[in-house]
């Protein structure tokens, strides 16, 4: 025990109790919400291979990294560039960055409650007083010049840790933002990725349309030809004519989705439409992954941007009911201070002009009608709804994940069909052809037969379209491989 006349014993213990009752902290200590307790993500088990459609299989890989530049799969130097071109200009990327920094400098000036608040003021100014004003009478006025120097220090001890609560609100808004930058950057990549396959399918269906629409007038010609001849009815024309127009009029449709694709490009790589110029990628400039990574359900909840958006919102809650409770109880500040006051700056230091003070405050409140309370309950029901859409968002990742894995074995099957539905329409094609020059078969069939191969070929790149782009979206359902970049 220090003894009792110890200035310096009071001051250690006042400063040991003010530490002991520092290391609480009012609320709870925030713990990440349970996760459901699974080990894939369809039921049964998830797919391990798709079948073969176009050349090619593609295996799932469990547990497997998902690289950071993703994109680079596909094979496409044109699309990588694009990509790059993308992340360095792209304002919505460069509004969630700037975010991102705000949150960090606002959490950097909230570190600064844990130390005292020292404050100076200087000051010098020239008075005349009249004495008469305060009842003395016969007293001259007096005329002066005084100096003012003057210092505080105030300390505000976080005793129920209110203060440390609100800091680490603001660490998980850093967390919040850093997960939204994120979601922003994965946003990006993708629908760049996705606008190019896009764009590329419906360049090719554009081209086979055009194909088909030239087949289309040329059998319109003979049916006409036929009903001046008798042997076919007028209705026949009629016919080819009105799906002539139907070829006719998706042409202009492709087109201005081309042209939206290429628009759409424009903005995400931060151009003007005026001043964009797409680079020319064709679906077969791309390259179909045959390796897929599926990561663990366990890992997927630290990958999503989605995910850890509503986990830092949750943590942020959690602190809130902390800082709500801490303004329930007592708060208890220190405070000292020095003034110096003379009529001269040379004698400012003397003694007969210094004064000085410290001691604490010490507040509680008392009688709020409710208000601190019921803001307190508020928290805990807000910290309730983080919770539960946390685990909406995980659930809503899981379903992500199954339903992309199915899709993209679906899609195999799909392809799969079109392609035999191509190879038929193909051979069926070489047949009449091969008929028609032994006069077995009329030029119409012909051009019946080719007719048929164009349409096969249209749905077949529809579905190589739809791989392509189902494999992006399992890159997305996993979170995009920010982590290792």
């Amino acid at each position: 025990m220090w003894p009792p006349s110890s200035t310096l014993a009071r001051a250690a213990r006042a400063a040991w109790l003010a530490g002991a009752l520092a290391g609480c902290a009012v609320g709870p200590d925030y713990h990440r919400p349970p996760a459901p307790d699974v080990t894939h993500y369809v039921h049964g088990g998830d797919p391990t291979a798709s079948v073969t459609a176009h050349g090619a299989a593609q295996r799932f890989t469990p547990g497997a990294q998902v690289s950071a530049d993703w994109w680079r799969v596909f094979g496409s130097p044109a699309l990588q560039q694009l990509i790059e071109r993308s992340l360095a200009a792209n304002p919505g990327l460069a509004a969630a960055q700037a975010s991102l920094r705000e949150s960090e400098d606002n959490l950097r000036a909230g570190y600064g409650i844990f130390f005292p608040q020292v404050a100076a003021t200087a000051g010098a100014s020239r008075q005349r007083t009249a004495p008469l004003t305060e009842g003395l009478g016969g007293i001259p006025n007096s005329l002066f010049n005084l100096f003012t120097l003057s210092g505080s220090v105030d300390y505000a001890l976080d005793i129920f840790g209110g203060q440390r609560r609100l800091v680490e609100q603001l660490g998980a808004q850093v967390d919040l933002q850093r997960a939204t930058e994120q979601a922003a950057y994965l946003t990006l990549v993708s629908n760049v990725v996705n606008t190019v396959i896009a764009r590329a399918a419906y360049q090719a269906e554009v081209q086979a349309t055009e194909e088909l629409i030239g087949l289309q007038r040329e059998q319109v010609r003979l049916a006409q030809v036929q009903v001046g001849a008798g042997t076919e009815p007028y209705s026949t024309v009629l016919s080819l004519q009105s799906q002539l127009d139907s070829y006719q009029a998706s042409i202009p449709q492709l087109e201005q989705r081309v042209a939206q694709s290429e628009d759409l490009l424009a903005t995400l790589t931060g151009q003007p439409p005026a001043g964009f110029a797409a680079p020319a990628i064709r679906l077969a400039d791309l390259h179909l992954p045959g390796a897929l990574p599926v990561s663990l359900p366990s890992t997927l909840l630290g990958q999503r941007p989605d995910i850890l958006v509503a986990e830092a919102t949750a943590h942020a809650a959690s602190a809130a009911i902390g800082v709500a409770t801490a303004a329930m109880l007592p708060n208890v500040t220190l405070h000292g201070g020095y003034n110096a006051n003379s009529t001269t700056a040379a004698n400012l230091f003397a003694a007969a002009g210094r004064t000085w003070q410290f001691g604490s405050d010490i507040s509680q409140p008392l009688f709020e009608g409710g208000t601190l309370w019921y803001k307190r309950k508020a928290a805990i029901d807000t910290y309730r709804q983080a919770a539960a859409l946390y685990r909406q968002t995980v659930l809503g990742a899981f379903q992500q994940v199954a339903d992309t894995l199915q899709a993209l074995a679906n899609d195999a099957s799909a392809l799969q069909a079109e392609d035999e539905a191509l190879d038929s329409a193909g051979q069926a094609l070489h047949l009449v052809q091969t008929n028609y020059v032994a006069g077995l078969d009329t030029y119409l069939d012909v051009l019946n037969a080719d007719a048929q191969y164009h349409q096969a070929q249209i749905a077949d790149l529809q579905a190589i379209a739809t791989r392509y782009q189902d494999t992006v979206a399992l890159y997305v359902a996993l979170g995009g491989g920010w982590w290792p970049k």
